[in-house]
């Protein structure tokens, strides 16, 4: 009966009616440290969660300290592998909490990261193999963030080494693959048309503007076909990231343009609402 766990528990992190999920990734603290935006995890959670995001992504220490404290509900993926920038070779996730840890914290799926082309790929798969055995038994759902990165990697948002990292993650067993967008959407659309699971794109670094950010997700979501977005420092960072969900939200579940999804969070969003 694990299906039954896994289909109820993917409704929790993905649109009943659109199919599709606006997700918030805040697991970078083990990476980097504290950084702008994260300061306070109940805070940043809440504000998210009223702007309609479908879940969040978070390490275990940090659910326990923020999440689920506001009014609105929002589906809580907890992460299950990491290494920090200091590291010896910060490619190489380690996994760092387990899917029965996750399951008794009440994650509705858990996520994994693999960097395919790095040194330690292999180490990675095998891990992979084992969380997935986990996830499958519990009725877990399971997102793969799968990106290209490691010496034969000259750009890692190239549609030859996207459609591999992709590719390899439904393969894996990942209920929802997490990629870098191409930047393309001809070179996209036939990358979500070879994976028979979901797939979301990365936002990937802060962006110089609110429309640099809806021209990726417009051409990713509405006009190549993926299932959603993944988008961690361009909303928390953001101005207003509550204002900034709702707009972000308006493009994926409502096929929002670029130019009304600014009228929701124009260039001049302030704090206030």
């Amino acid at each position: 009966m694990s299906y039954i766990g896994k289909s109820v528990r993917l409704e929790r992190i993905m649109d009943r009616k659109t199919h599709k999920t606006v997700i918030i990734p805040m697991d970078h603290g083990l990476t980097v440290g504290t950084i702008h935006g994260l300061q306070n995890m109940a805070q940043i959670v809440d504000e998210v969660a009223e702007g309609g995001a479908n879940a969040v992504i978070e390490h275990a220490g940090m659910a326990a300290a923020g999440h689920r404290r506001g009014g609105r509900d929002i589906g809580l993926i907890i992460h299950l592998s990491g290494a920090t920038k200091l590291a010896p070779d910060p490619n190489y996730k380690v996994i760092v909490c387990s899917v029965e840890d996750a399951l008794r914290m009440g994650a509705d799926a858990v996520s994994i990261h693999i960097n395919i082309g790095a040194h330690d790929e292999p180490a990675m798969f095998s891990q992979a193999q084992q969380v997935e055995s986990a996830c499958r038994a519990w009725g877990m759902p399971i997102v793969g963030m799968m990106y290209p990165r490691g010496e034969k990697i000259e750009n890692e948002n190239s549609p030859e080494v996207v459609n591999i990292a992709a590719r390899a993650g439904a393969e894996l067993g990942m209920d929802i693959v997490k990629t870098n967008y191409t930047g393309d959407v001809d070179s996209f659309r036939e990358i979500v048309k070879g994976v028979p699971v979901p797939v979301i794109i990365a936002g990937g670094p802060k962006m110089d503007t609110t429309r640099d950010v809806f021209e990726m997700i417009y051409g990713a979501v509405i006009e190549a076909g993926a299932s959603g977005v993944a988008m961690g420092r361009n909303v928390f960072q953001a101005e207003n990231p509550r204002a900034m969900v709702r707009a972000i939200c308006k493009i994926v579940h409502e096929n929002y343009t670029v130019e009304e999804a600014l009228g929701e969070y124009p260039e001049t969003a302030s704090q206030a609402e």
